[in-house]
Formats: C-alpha cells, structure tokens, sequence
C-alpha cells in the first residue's frame, strides 16, 4: 500500500479545514448521464441516460392557485441577481420583484442592520387587460426557467421566465391571445431604506434614501435610478422588445459605490440583452444547470422528501455562487425582514453546509469572503487586539463590515470577553472558518490551509488566548462569553471552549501539514491539555458553568462538540449516553423551537446511527415549518434551514469525519433502496454506491488527491475489492466494519459481496407512496 504523503495526513485525523476554490464547471458528457463504475466482469456502464431529467423533472414545483407571497411563488436567480413571483397584494396582477445581493446603503454610522442593509430595488408586475381566473405555471428545475399559463376573463398569456445564468439579467416572454394583446409591464421602485425600519428602532439621524428617478434613454431603455445619500447609486434598466406576437421584457440591475457609473452600465447590458430573442439567451443558461446538476446524483424512495433535495439545490444555485456576495438571510430575495444583512452566528454556516457532498464547491463564497475581506474584520476588533486576533461580527454586509467600529447602532459587534457591553458573541468566525475546513477535507486542496484557513484561525484562537486564565483547578477557563442566542453571558461558555478546542486542534495538524513551526503551537498544545472541561449536568451540556440549559432555545450551540464538529461523537457508552441526554433535553422544550431545531437533532440522530429518529426531525420539519415552495420564515424570510436540511439527508446517507467514509450509516427502515453518484467525501473522494431491498450493493470510490482511503462499506460478509479495470485490489481490515485501500491520485476502488456482479447503474429509485408536488398544485 502507498505511503500517504505529508499532503493527506490530516484525512486521519480530527480536523482541519480549507475551501475548494473551484472554477467554471466542465461541459456535461452528454444528453446521458455522467459516466457511473464499470462493472467487474464486463466492463460494460449501464447508466441511465435520463436519471437526471427524471428526477428533476419530477422535483418541478406547479402552481394551480395564484401564489400570494414569497413563501408559496416561484423563484428565479443567479447568486446575484433574484425575482421571486405572485399576486400583487390586493391587485389584478402578478408581481415580478427585481432584488439583487450586491445593492446596499453604505453609511457604516449608522451599523449594519441601517447603514450597510441592503436595500430594496422595486418590482414589476404584469397587468392583463382581463380579470386572472386562473394559471398553470410550472418551475422546471432543470432548465431554471418558469413555464406556464396566466388566464383572464378576456384570454391567455403564456409565459416563460429566466435570470440568466451568464447575463444576469431577468427575461419575460409573454405571448397573449388576441384579448390579451394590450396587457402591460409597469415598474414600481421601492422605497430605499432598510426593511429593519418596518420591525426596529430606526437610529438617531437615521433617514432614507431619496425616491427613485424614472426615466427614459436611448435606444427604448427605460430605468430606475436610486441615488444613494452616500454617494453612488443602484439602477433598474429594462427594455420590451416585439418579435411577432411575442413580448419579451429584458431587465437589469446595477449597482456602483462610490461613483455614479451604474446607469450606463445597467442601460447597455439591457440594449446589448435585447437583441437575442429568448431561445438564444436559454442555450447556454440551460447548458450550464444541466452540467451542474450532473455533478451528482441521489435517489430516495421518499418521494416528498426526493424533491425538496434537488429543489434545495436549485435553490442553493439561485443564490450562491463563489464570486456573488456571501448568502444573507434571505439570498437575492429579498423581502420586508428585520434582518437585511449576512448572519454569522449561525445562518451562514447552515445555508453552505450542502455544497460539500453534492459536489458543488464551485458555490463556496464563504472561502472566497474570508480571504478577500479580512483586512476588513481587524477593523472590527477593539484597539488593544487589533495586533494579532480576528472575529466576525454576527451581522456585517457584503464586505465583512459591520460598522460597530465607529457607531453604537444596532450591529452586533464581536465584543470582549469578560465585558457586557458590546454583547461578548465572539465564536463566530472560529465556526465559519469551520466551513472553510469542510471544504479543504473535500477537496484537500492545500493551498486554502495556507493562505485562508491557517492565518485567519490562528488570529481567531489567538483572540481567545487573551483571556484564558488558570483557575483554582489548574484547569484553563474562559472569562464570561455569550452563546448564540440564548440569553445572559457565561464563564467556559461551551460555545466557545467547543470552538475552541477545534481550532487548536486544528491548527496543529494544519501547521504540520504545511511545515510550519509556529510559535505558538506549544501554548495550542496546553490548551488541549489543560483547558475546563465543558460543563455539563445532569440534564446534559450546559450553556455554560453559571447557565444551565434551562429552556426552550432554537440554536445548538451549547452540542457544537457533538455536530457539526464531531468532537464528541459516542466513542464510549458514557459519550453515546451524554450527547442523548443533551439532544433529548434540548428538543423537549417547545415553545422557541424553529425548523433548524430539527435539521440539527436530524443530523445528531444520524451521527448516532438512529435514521428512525432523523426521518422523524426531518418530518417534523416538514409539517411544521417548511413553506409551499420549500422556503421558510422567522419573523421574515430566512434560507438557511431548508439548506441545512439537505445536509441533514446527507448525513443519513454518508458521513465522513475523522477519516473514515460510512456508507449509508443512518437509513430508515422504509429506505430500502437508494442510489447516490459522485457524492464528495471528506478526503476528496466521489462515492457512488447503491442500495436494494435493504441490501448495499456495491460501493465505488474515485480519490482525487492520493489520500489515505478507510471506508465502512455496510455490505455484509465476504467482499472483494477492484479496480477500475476490474482487477483484485488488495485492502486491510481497519476495524468497526471498515477496510483500508491503498488508492493513489485518480484510482478507483469498487467494493462488492464476494463473487457479486451487480449491474453498475444509477437510476431513480422507486417511491415507497405517491406525494403532492411542491408548490400549489391544487
């Protein structure tokens, strides 16, 4: 067996972290699906060339009633630019709303929430001559496009609806019947000011932005111009083009700070647009989700539970990319929310979590902001720890600024241990530097340890080390923190001792790894050693030493340990009898319950190897708090949760933490059959497998980077391993049902029953009973 190389040593280990900075994505193989193991015996790939537009087109959401908000329309966007579509409240029309992620205020006086919130832009709606007496709209998912009928008293509009995918701009095609040749297109600009205003205080001094200026330019563009009170400006252009009976409506959104050069830019991509009729805009914008999609591949026999998956990652499309503005809240959509910026106490983590194993590292901004902005996130440390420590602010915009740094407004600074005031919330970018991690064990791209990973944690762990103090026990305690959002600060917060003890964890094997001899490796080591223990009662993890968990509390950050660390995994009877004490004690409290509540104890069940109990989460989630069209709402619209319940189904289907791949660990009964292809793995490895009637199969690992390959396969007896040409591969049994194989860079391992043949396909599974689509169908 190869000798793993410094390269690959931490896929063994406990931690470590990184992002895959992935660029464009390679052109699909073709109609069929993408390629899938040959089989031992034969060689021959039997691969169902419509795998992916079954269960796509099966995934699309309908519409038989007008959508009346956000939570029940269809959704269109591209990372930047978002429409979400229904009725115009109280009108005879459908709304278009037009919202872009990089169109903010800029006035950090006045914090985050005010200042730098985005900012609405306005929207369009489609006004029939007739009264709407109904639809039959249908958001194809494969094509990223809306596809449909509008019918009035007077006739019919048929429609279809893209943003672009390269373009970015929205495109309308509408072509009426003859009593619906005079319906019309009209602009409303919304009122620029921070939607917090409708829900908060607004602060001293604190005024809107003037009204939009509506006019009209060369070339029959149209736009909406939004100065901005500091400077620069947001522009909506849009032009209506005629071809035949058909109307096609091209609109584009810019923004530009501190210069007012938006305008120009909006008003020539919208003549430039213009000229290409629908169908040639669609080519590459279909090309580009088709071969997105192919880059993986699951099938449950959950058929409700099928579609939320893939629309979950359509969705994730729509608002993420890696050059697009982290995900705020509620991602190009926006709409009224007391929260208009970008939250890292615990919705960016969740809303990234599913790139992973769906192989879509190409969407990782969270990497890419990090790096790009951390000058920014000095600035917004206290003075006296500016030298060598960093942490995020709960809330910041696009840039990572949150402006707490020259005004006391609402914001939500880092804060000091120890002090009250600002709110001592100071784990945040220790947590989000942990999704930097998950990207460096999938891809094992080394060069993320580095230069983004490496030097902004051990600035986040060094912050802590300010504070540490030996106690009377000899033990190494933090002063008061808070942990996000329960309420009341806390000595040895768990939240932070959780984070961290990752992060010096972490640092020493990423300091290994890349050769370094840091200096302070030996004070990282004292903190493993001698730091508190986390506090616990008899209830289980505890908030902190002074606070008990003692009510109803939505987040999970006291059980960090437990996911998504994994440091606390069950490795013992008493560790297994902790994490269902804390888990049981935590869910038992209604009352402050929210949907990632059960995303969360879906993924702590799966860890456990409980899927009964992870299917009954994710049912919970379901009834309780998830939306028509799979969003979901606290106070106002929020993403992360729909998002991390996807990842919540991964973790059913594999888990790869501490260095060992575990093949279906946490199926349901029912789940008898499953298919999965090309799922990442930590260690950078494609798994496919497939299971039937309660059977696995065979299991196919494809390694990207040479690293060393553990897998608890799940098939029972007897095995034999091969390559990719079918030959014996030689394994080691590695203990707890799993083997170790020597793979290099590029090789493959197909893992079957000794003397099996399976027929190496990949292919919807059947559903166990029909279910509603999503959407409203009727």
């Amino acid at each position: 067996m190869p000798t793993p190389s410094r390269r690959t040593v931490l896929a063994t280990g406990s931690a470590l972290g990184g992002a895959a900075l992935v660029g464009s994505l390679p052109a699909p193989a073709s109609a069929a699906a993408p390629a899938v193991p040959a089989a031992p015996a034969d060689g021959a790939v039997r691969a169902g060339s419509d795998a992916w537009r079954d269960v796509l087109d099966d995934a699309d959401l309908v519409w038989r009633k007008m959508p009346t908000t956000w939570y029940e329309g269809p959704y269109l966007g591209n990372g930047l630019l978002g429409s979400g579509i229904y009725q115009e409240p109280g009108r005879n029309a459908v709304r278009f709303n037009v919202q872009h992620s990089e169109v903010q205020d800029h006035r950090p006086e006045f914090g985050s929430l005010f200042g730098l919130a985005r900012l609405p832009i306005g929207h369009f709606t489609l006004e029939p001559v007739g009264t709407i007496t109904g639809l039959d709209w249908r958001l194809r998912l494969r094509d990223a496009e809306l596809t449909g009928t509008l019918t009035t008293d007077k006739g019919t509009l048929t429609l279809r609806a893209q943003v672009n995918n390269a373009r970015s701009v929205l495109v309308v095609e509408v072509t009426p019947s003859e009593g619906e040749r005079g319906f019309s297109w009209v602009f409303h600009p919304a009122d620029a000011t921070s939607p917090r205003a409708a829900f908060q205080p607004i602060p001293a001094g604190y005024e809107g932005n003037p009204p939009a200026e509506v006019g009209a330019y060369d070339g029959g563009v149209s736009a909406s111009v939004q100065s901005l009170l500091s400077g620069g400006e947001h522009v909506t252009a849009w032009r209506e083009r005629t071809r035949g009976r058909t109307r096609t409506l091209y609109v584009d959104v810019a923004h530009s700070f501190p210069r007012r050069t938006a305008r120009d830019k909006a008003t020539a991509t919208v003549r430039l647009v213009s000229e290409l009729p629908y169908d040639a805009l669609a080519v590459p914008h279909r090309a580009w989700w088709h071969a997105y999609y192919g880059k993986s591949f699951l099938s449950v026999p959950d058929a409700r539970i099928q579609r939320f998956y893939w629309i979950q990652l359509y969705k994730t499309a729509s608002a993420a990319r890696r050059d697009a503005p982290v995900m705020a809240t509620s991602g190009p959509w926006l709409e009224p929310t007391p929260w208009p910026a970008t939250w890292w106490n615990l919705n960016v983590q969740l809303e990234y979590w599913l790139i992973h194993g769906s192989n879509h590292l190409e969407l990782d901004a969270v990497t890419r902001a990090l790096g790009e902005f951390r000058d920014n996130l000095t600035a917004e440390m206290a003075p006296p720890y500016r030298a060598d420590s960093l942490g995020i602010p709960r809330t910041t915009d696009i840039r990572l600024v949150n402006g707490g740094a020259t005004s006391s407004a609402q914001g939500y600074g880092v804060g000091v241990p120890g002090q009250d005031t600002p709110t001592p919330e100071v784990g945040n970018l220790t947590w989000a530097l942990h999704n930097v991690w998950l990207s460096y064990r999938h891809t094992m791209d080394e060069s993320i340890l580095r230069d983004t990973l490496y030097p902004l944690l051990r600035k986040a762990v060094a912050y802590y080390l300010h504070f540490l103090e030996p106690g009377a026990d000899g033990r190494l305690h933090l002063p008061a923190t808070f942990s996000p959002e329960y309420g009341g600060n806390t000595r040895d917060c768990n939240y932070d001792l959780m984070l961290l003890t990752w992060g010096c964890r972490t640092l020493l094997a990423s300091a290994e790894l890349l050769g370094i001899d840091d200096a302070s490796a030996p004070r990282w080591r004292e903190v493993l050693a001698k730091r508190a223990a986390y506090p616990t009662d008899s209830n289980g993890f505890m908030i902190g030493a002074d606070i008990p968990f003692a009510k109803s509390h939505r987040h999970y950050s006291h059980m960090l340990a437990v996911y998504p660390l994994y440091e606390v995994t069950g490795r013992t009877a008493d560790e297994r009898a902790l994490i269902e004490k804390s888990l049981a004690h935590w869910v038992g409290f209604e009352g402050a319950l929210q949907g990632y509540t059960f995303t969360g104890a879906a993924s702590m069940s799966a860890l456990l190897g409980k899927g009964e109990d992870a299917l009954k989460y994710l049912g919970e989630l379901m009834s309780r708090f998830i939306q028509a069209n799979t969003m979901y709402k606290e106070s106002g619209p929020v993403i992360e949760t729909p998002l991390s319940a996807a990842q919540s189904l991964h973790d059913m289907v594999c888990q790869s933490w501490g260095g060992v791949v575990r093949v279906f660990p946490a199926l349901p009964a029912a789940w008898a059959d499953l298919a999965v292809h090309d799922f990442r793995t930590q260690g950078a490895f494609l798994l496919s497998a497939v299971r039937e009637k309660g059977v696995t199969r065979w299991v196919r690992l494809v390694s990207e980077a040479g690293a060393p390959c553990v897998v608890r396969h799940g098939i029972a007896g007897a095995i034999e391993v091969r390559d990719g040409r079918g030959r014996r591969l030689s394994y080691e049994d590695a203990g707890d049902g799993a083997i170790r194989i020597g793979l290099r860079k590029g090789e493959s391992a197909l893992v079957t029953a000794e003397g099996d043949r399976p027929d190496l396909r990949i292919a919807p599974v059947p559903a166990n009973a029909q279910a509603p689509r999503w959407g409203l169908p009727g």
